[in-house]
């Protein structure tokens, strides 16, 4: 099987996901794309929203990250941004700071001239109606001529039914990605419609892709990306670079790439008394003070609960202040 430069670093967790904007000239029904995002021109470096470019350089720094992925909506409509936030990652990370750029759109000879030492691998996403014509398409023209200037190309598409008629194309490619078709808030209804059902109730993988993809597996360019796999693998493995450069000294870094720890809200008048048993206790390193509230090692907030006075609970998050997944009251 021949894996795409950029998945490789995926599945090390070190891939940045950049979000350029959320704008879209098409309208797939399979689209996952959150509403929060959808037709949005907005900016997320992974999950954090971005407002200033020196912002990504951050998120990157953050999760140490060897390559970034250019995503949307359709990158290409805001190539300017491209440009600007490829330019500035290469520039700062240096020339291997891999990137890839995902795109519904067949490049022009003129963009795919601006992208040249910029972005280091493409990967086209010809439109499900394409695909029994793909030959024809100008994706094809696309993909050669990005190859002819030396772009890493490549196929990038969910899992369908008659995918077997992308494969006239492999010979062209470097790589052909399937991702497995996923069930999401903005197209639950086309998914009712067409009568597909979620696989079971943990992930959002639809019932019966994987078997759509079978034999197109088979070849040695192609990939399967499975839900589980971006769930419990990729997201994992970049979370864990992040917490392992942002963890305090108190807290707990779980195997899934969360941090746990504990939050005590004293009672009223028990602050000043609460900080002093942690500044005796546990030293300058092991607690925080954050406004109304402090933070510490989860496990010496659940063993010291006759000491301080006050509201105490676990919370377990997402790394450099994430999402919260779990808040547990002692």
């Amino acid at each position: 099987m021949t894996l795409a430069k950029g998945c490789i670093l995926c599945h090390q967790g070190a891939k940045m996901v950049l979000f350029v904007t959320g704008r879209c000239p098409r309208s797939c029904w399979y689209c996952p794309l959150s509403s929060d995002r959808k037709d949005r021109d907005v900016v997320y470096a992974n999950d954090r929203r971005i407002e200033t470019p020196d912002q990504i350089i951050k998120e990157a720094e953050m999760m140490s990250a060897l390559g970034t992925g250019i995503t949307g909506g359709e990158p290409l409509l805001r190539l300017d941004r491209v440009i600007e936030y490829c330019r500035l990652l290469k520039e700062h990370f240096g020339p291997d700071h891999q990137i890839h750029l995902y795109t519904a759109k067949a490049p022009t000879d003129a963009e795919l001239a601006q992208m040249k030492g910029l972005v280091d691998e493409i990967r086209l996403h010809p439109p499900h109606e394409c695909w029994e014509t793909i030959l024809d398409s100008d994706f094809m023209r696309s993909a050669h001529h990005a190859k002819a200037l030396g772009f890493d190309i490549g196929f990038e598409v969910p899992a369908l039914p008659d995918l077997e008629h992308l494969a006239p194309a492999l010979p062209a490619l470097d790589f052909l990605n399937i991702n497995e078709l996923e069930w999401g808030e903005t197209n639950a209804d086309e998914m009712r419609r067409r009568g597909y059902e979620l696989a079971d109730g943990v992930h959002n993988a639809i019932k019966g892709a994987q078997a759509w993809a079978q034999s197109l597996c088979q070849h040695k360019k192609v990939h399967w990306c499975s839900s589980v796999f971006k769930d419990s693998v990729q997201l994992r493995e970049r979370l864990k670079r992040i917490a392992g450069n942002t963890a305090r000294s108190f807290d707990e870094i779980t195997e899934d790439g969360t941090v746990v720890y504990g939050v005590l809200e004293p009672d009223i008048g028990a602050s000043a008394a609460c900080a002093d048993l942690c500044r005796q206790g546990l030293g300058e390193d092991g607690y925080a003070l954050c406004g109304d509230h402090i933070e510490m090692a989860w496990w010496l907030l659940v063993h010291g609960t006759d000491k301080l006075p006050g509201k105490k609970y676990v919370i377990e998050r997402y790394p450099n202040r994430g999402m919260v997944v779990e808040v547990t009251p002692l």
